[in-house]
């Protein structure tokens, strides 16, 4: 059958797309880019805060119309809304889906896809197996990448935290680190294959290997967390990835970018910050999620630090990494967030000056421990102190890009959206997340690296020329 798939959401869930997309091309079907075309369509969803939901709902609706209009026989929907909504609300409030799966469920695909009746539903139309039984999404399991030069790969799935606005534990169940072995020998076949970048996700990157200490036995479990733990795995990951370019030939990468995402505050250890500043193949990117700073948000957030802490985490970083570039994400308008708070948060950001930073005004909904705390603040000051922050940042972010003026930058190249005219990144600007570098040239490869004079600089976003610009070619102005 002719299949379509339409993932939403984070890169982890793009990692199950990918993941569902290879089982069902090994199961025979073909994948199609044009969902007029297909026979079938999957739309993996995220369900993480009220307007993700809303979009998913929104695409579902959008694409159901290909079951009147176009080839569509099956609408199948996974992932985190139906692992949220499980009740048969979801089912009632959207009958044009054949079958609901969960993120426990992903790996059932094929069968859903082609009707079997082997499934065994917990409702008509739901498959709602436990999360934490499910197998990790690793090297051999079959994988089609949305992109063939950059690949994001899990090193542990859940979460054993209980921030108090989150529903990961919930979507995702608890945390289970993935063994080293099986981490490199899945970064080791994606790199073999022509990858470029290998991105380590997790929800919290830095407690890998914290679920293998057992109470019970905590002697041995720490014997074992000694070998077990993010900074081995950085290094290992690291030699792999030498071991490639050392055996290269014409077809594999010349140089590869490693990258750690999602690191938390209270677990990111010395050894850690000291492992990404010296292995060479890492990008001295990282990507630390506060949400907030004042102490009273914090304790109703559930995150044990304080400003304190984050003080000292960032000036450490910094002294161990001079070159480092620092990406957070805040929330503004949680539960019981006064004016005094805010100022503190507006401070912190300018203080410490981030190379990135995103903000989210906090999103409510009644399945949240937060949702029951007393003072909620205003969707419209939530959103005027979002603003605010941001506008701080754009004048802090422009000033940090001006310091790239007139320097060469290797830049990975990502798109070629007009004659003499490429997009790509730096080793400090993230997919998706940041900004991005504008190349002035022609005949660049894509998912090749490529040096680049910056010759502009912009709030978020740089420019500038590789060797093959030619003056004389009229381009679109950005």
């Amino acid at each position: 059958m002719k299949i379509y798939l339409e993932s939403l959401g984070c890169c982890r869930n793009q990692i199950d797309s990918e993941v569902m997309l290879g089982r069902l091309a090994s199961a025979g079907h073909e994948i199609c880019s044009d969902p007029s075309c297909a026979e079938v369509i999957v739309v993996n969803t995220c369900g993480f805060i009220s307007s993700a939901s809303a979009e998913a709902i929104d695409t579902i609706l959008e694409l159901a119309e290909y079951k009147q209009e176009g080839e569509c026989r099956r609408l199948v929907v996974t992932g985190c809304l139906p692992e949220r909504f499980r009740d048969d609300t979801l089912t009632e409030a959207l009958p044009e889906v054949d079958v609901f799966i969960g993120t426990g469920g992903c790996d059932d695909i094929v069968r859903a896809v082609e009707g079997s009746s082997s499934i065994s539903l917990n409702s008509p139309l739901m498959l709602l197996p436990d999360p934490c039984k499910r197998e990790f999404q690793g090297y051999p399991l079959p994988r089609r990448l949305t992109l063939d030069y950059s690949a994001y790969v899990k090193i542990s799935e859940g979460c054993n935290r209980s921030c108090t606005y989150c529903i990961i534990p919930k979507l995702r169940g608890k945390q289970r680190s993935r063994s080293i072995e099986s981490i490199t020998a899945e970064t080791s076949h994606l790199l073999k294959q022509g990858v470029r970048e290998i991105i380590l996700v997790g929800e919290n990157t830095t407690d890998y290997g914290l679920d293998l200490i057992q109470p019970s036995n905590r002697s041995s479990a720490m014997d074992n967390f000694s070998q077990v733990n993010l900074a081995t795995l950085l290094e290992q990951v690291s030699l792999s990835a030498d071991r490639i370019l050392a055996g290269s030939h014409k077809d594999h990468p010349s140089e590869i970018w490693l990258r750690l995402l999602y690191t938390h505050p209270s677990s990111i250890t010395k050894e850690v910050v000291e492992k990404i500043a010296s292995l060479h193949n890492f990008c001295t990117y990282f990507d630390i999620p506060v949400q907030h700073v004042s102490s009273g948000v914090l304790k109703r957030m559930g995150r044990d630090y304080n400003l304190d802490h984050l003080y000292r985490l960032f000036e450490s970083i910094r002294e161990k990494a001079p070159d480092a570039t620092l990406r957070t994400t805040l929330i503004t308008g949680f539960p019981g967030e006064t004016e005094k708070d805010f100022k503190t948060l507006l401070k912190f950001v300018e203080d410490i000056r981030f190379d990135h930073l995103g903000v989210f005004a906090y999103s409510d909904s009644e399945d949240l421990p937060s949702h029951h705390l007393k003072n909620h603040v205003s969707e419209e000051v939530a959103e005027e102190r979002l603003d605010i922050i941001m506008a701080a940042q754009s004048r802090i972010s422009e000033k940090i890009n001006e310091k790239q003026m007139g320097r060469t930058l290797e830049v990975l190249v990502e798109e070629n959206p007009d004659e003499g005219i490429y997009l790509g990144r730096t080793r400090f600007q993230a997919p998706e997340v940041d900004g991005i570098t504008f190349i002035y040239g022609s005949g660049l490869e894509i998912g090749a690296f490529a040096d680049v004079k910056i010759t502009e600089t912009h709030e978020y976003d740089l420019a500038g020329e590789h060797s093959s610009y030619d003056p004389g070619v009229q381009l679109h102005p950005i």
